[in-house]
């Protein structure tokens, strides 16, 4: 089990624990609340306290002094905190009045929990604080992070309370921690400080995700990790990763290392990305798209190409006809189940060329004999392919994975119905056949939201694509446009489980990785704030653009 999976939880504990974390960190706000009751700041200005030693004294010498002492002058207050200014925005601050907290080196950050110890060592690192571990004491400006029992809760929620110059970061489950640690390190950037007061917040969309095609054009794992890091830092949760096409196949392989690239990444590499993701509860998310954009593996299995009636080979398909074809894929998916442990896994399932002919019985009239062979006499090879779809998906389901397959791996009118609990990865509507979202909503199907009009970043810009705008997400997507510009009905938002930024290599040289890392700045930040809080964002798109570039 991954670690992202199994840390989303928060930890069992028996009875007595639970009464000793809770009296831990009760006492912890009780400390600190006790510092920051007062509205008044102590200055070297202050007047003498009515009620003091010095102010009796005084005001037994004379009548005035008297007066003057039972009515002094106040000194300076604290403003009422604002709202902390972070991508993507908070979804509740209740404000106070207070110093607020500044991160300095000799300021701590303690735990109430051992689960928590990655968490607080990488926050302590990056803001240049002390790591103290599991601590039940409490000093002034302590930064506690918390795991809390609110078993009902988003797991991925959390609160932050300022208050007496300490940070306390509690959630039910050490990512909603993180996503704290998330917010003060955005609020404390270039020596800010974190606002007086209570910070509440929680996704609107459980899946947040990145989607990077490594098969068209390589990436270094250098830059792969960078992504990482700024997606950890703008709470996204996934990375997808396509990396076989009829380009490139790009990761080793131990049971099929002829299909392999010779620019590829080792299984060392990819496990330090996945390692990385982990830390920042990101879980990297697999494709291996079949049976269409198989080229890479079909150049070293050319007898597995698919041809038609004529025997002209059908670019990027796979013959699913064959035993050994679905033994190969099989071979694959059993691999690569272990070098990517986490929830989920794309299928892909999307443009195979054998359907895109007016009669596919005609063109491959032995995936028509295979098709009636396994499903009977009416079936066709839209049937075969939806039954390929779903026995891959048993092969990933026995590895306990959830599965997603593009919205026209999906066909219509035929016997062989796929999977239920296939999630749908709706990208376009420019697909012949392609049905629209509404289709898969009112029968009940769960989907992601890949919207090719926003969300697509093609290089080159071939096929009508233009490269995204962050303004454009920002002010008009949201999870419920699905296709096109035209938003769902409301009543479906439950089944809309999130969706996906992606990069797709289509021309591979047009841009370099740094051109990438640029181009795709805005849309990430933006896509990220939409996934996070589907309403109305709090900041113009100008005010919104100005509070990235001071966050770096």
């Amino acid at each position: 089990m991954s670690r992202h999976r199994h840390r989303r939880r928060a930890p069992q504990r028996k009875p007595h624990q639970q009464v000793a974390v809770r009296a831990v960190v009760a006492g912890g706000l009780v400390a600190a609340l006790g510092v920051g009751v007062g509205v008044w700041a102590s200055s070297d200005d202050d007047t003498t306290p009515a009620g003091s030693a010095a102010s009796r004294q005084a005001a037994a010498r004379t009548p005035a002094a008297a007066a003057q002492a039972a009515t002094p002058t106040p000194s300076r207050s604290y403003a009422l905190s604002t709202t902390p200014r972070t991508i993507p925005a908070v979804s509740a601050h209740t404000p106070a009045r207070g110093p607020g907290w500044k991160p300095q080196s000799t300021r701590r950050v303690v735990v109430s929990d051992a689960g928590l110890a990655d968490e607080g060592r990488l926050v302590a690192g990056e803001l240049g604080l002390t790591y103290a571990g599991e601590k039940d004491d409490v000093r002034a400006g302590d930064l506690r992070l918390a795991l809390n029992d609110d078993e009902g809760a988003n797991p991925e929620s959390y609160t932050m309370t300022v208050r007496g110059g300490r940070v306390t970061i509690s959630a039910p489950s050490d990512a909603g921690v993180f996503y704290g640690t998330r917010t003060l390190k955005q609020e404390v950037h270039g020596g800010g400080t974190a606002p007086e007061g209570v910070v509440r917040d929680q996704p609107a969309k459980p899946q947040r995700g990145f989607t990077l095609d490594i098969a068209r054009k390589h990436f270094t794992a250098a830059w792969i990790e960078d992504r990482v890091r700024e997606l950890g830092d703008l709470k996204y949760n996934q990375l997808g990763l396509h990396f076989s096409d009829d380009q490139a196949f790009r990761i080793e392989s131990d049971s099929h290392p002829e299909i392999v690239s010779a620019q590829h990444l080792s299984k060392a590499e990819v496990k330090k990305i996945v390692d990385l993701a982990a830390s920042r509860h990101i879980t990297v998310v697999p494709e291996i798209d079949s049976p269409g954009h198989l080229g890479a593996v079909l150049a070293a299995h050319p007898e597995l190409q698919l041809r038609n009636a004529s025997g002209v080979a059908t670019r990027g398909a796979i013959d699913i006809s064959k035993d050994d074809s679905a033994d190969l894929l099989d071979d694959l998916l059993d691999e690569y189940a272990d070098v990517f442990p986490g929830a989920y896994w794309h299928l892909g399932g999307d443009e195979y060329q054998a359907l895109t002919v007016s009669s596919p019985a005609a063109s491959y009239p032995q995936l028509a004999a295979a098709a009636t062979a396994r499903y009977g006499s009416g079936a066709g090879v839209a049937d075969l392919t939806t039954g390929w779809l779903n026995d891959r998906a048993d092969t990933v389901r026995a590895h306990d994975r959830t599965l997603r397959v593009w919205n026209d791996g999906f066909f219509r009118g035929t016997s062989v119905k796929p999977a239920s609990d296939l999630v749908v990865a709706y990208w376009t509507g420019k697909e012949i056949g392609a049905r629209p979202p509404v289709d898969y909503l009112s029968a009940g199907r769960r989907m992601l939201n890949y919207n090719d009009e926003y969300l697509y970043y093609v290089l080159g810009e071939p096929n009508d694509f233009v490269y995204p705008t962050g303004q454009r997400i920002y002010q008009q997507w949201t999870p419920r446009v699905l296709r096109g510009t035209t938003p769902v009905a409301a009543k479906y938002d439950a089944q809309i489980l999130g969706g996906s930024f992606s990069v797709w290599c289509d021309l591979a040289n047009s841009q370099t990785q740094d051109q990438i890392a640029a181009g795709i700045r805005m849309p990430l930040r933006a896509t990220s704030q939409k996934l996070w809080d589907a309403g109305t964002p709090p900041l113009t798109w100008t005010q919104f653009k100005a509070l990235a570039d001071r966050l770096g």
